[in-house]
């Protein structure tokens, strides 16, 4: 663990910039999965109410006899609970099915921007901060206009936001905006779905002249942009090489030809039209 670094949000905590991703994880396996990540010095673990596998990250957590102030754990409120009492409610059911006294970071998942009910949402985040139940809040998800939006409403700005971001869809304009405001980055969907990028012969060739794979170099280009990532594995051997990313470095070069690759294109739905 000590080679991953940890970044500042702007509440003044730190968040490990490298963790495990439970989306998809089947919820029978959650905390075997987990369990290993533990053991292969993870701290950091990404979830989400939506995921159907808080409980087997918390049974992870419990019998991993790690000190509590050593993890951090993320979860998110699902766009069916949004709303301020429903949110609240929400993340108590998190809270349980995790058995945890709180989370580290908890998210409003989308905007739903047609429903209109995410400044509520972000309201009840703030109260659930102030209680203790959370550590940091922020958005996953979200556009400019949105995050504007709970500012306005609130004078609170997300610690992070949360947004698919890999080599195909490079989010140059909401991570600059991201930089501007102190907002830290994070990357979901960091290697992108469908494997097309793991055979992408500028990748490959970056990897080649590193001794790493196309996935290694993927995920050291999300370091080295300064997002926070969590790729998701349920193979110890995935897991474990996923992790080893802190042992080299993309040059200027490497870094310009990935940024090459950026095509615009969406795997997960867009923010404007989920609600």
């Amino acid at each position: 663990m000590s080679s991953v670094p940890f970044l500042e949000m702007l509440d003044g905590r730190t968040i490990p910039q490298f963790g495990l991703g439970v989306w998809q994880t089947p919820a029978d396996e959650t905390a075997r999965v987990v369990g290993e990540a533990f053991k292969l010095g993870y701290r950091h673990i990404d979830a989400a109410a939506i995921y159907g596998n808080e409980e087997g990250v918390g049974q992870a957590i419990a019998a991993s006899g790690i000190p509590r102030d050593q993890l951090f754990i993320t979860t998110k409120l699902w766009n069916a609970d949004q709303g301020y009492d429903s949110a609240l409610k929400a993340l108590d059911t998190s809270l349980a099915k995790l058995k945890l006294d709180y989370v580290d970071l908890y998210l409003i998942h989308w905007p739903c921007p047609a429903n209109g009910k995410f400044i509520d949402s972000w309201k009840a985040l703030i109260a659930a901060r102030d209680a203790g139940k959370v550590k940091s809040i922020g958005v996953s998800n979200f556009r400019v206009e949105d995050i504007e939006h709970i500012v306005a409403a609130t004078g609170v700005m997300p610690a992070v936001n949360q947004i698919e971001l890999h080599p195909l869809l490079q989010q140059r304009a909401l991570r600059d905006y991201h930089q501007t405001h102190g907002i830290l980055t994070e990357s979901w969907s960091p290697i992108a779905q469908g494997g097309e990028l793991l055979e992408n012969p500028i990748l490959k060739d970056i990897g080649a002249r590193h001794g790493k794979t196309a996935a290694q170099v993927i995920l050291r280009w999300h370091i080295q942009l300064g997002c926070v990532v969590f790729p998701k594995s349920v193979t110890p051997a995935r897991i474990k090489e996923n992790i080893d990313v802190f042992d080299f470095k993309l040059s200027n070069e490497d870094m310009a030809a990935i940024a090459s690759l950026d095509a615009g294109k969406r795997r997960g739905p867009d923010p404007s039209e989920l609600n």
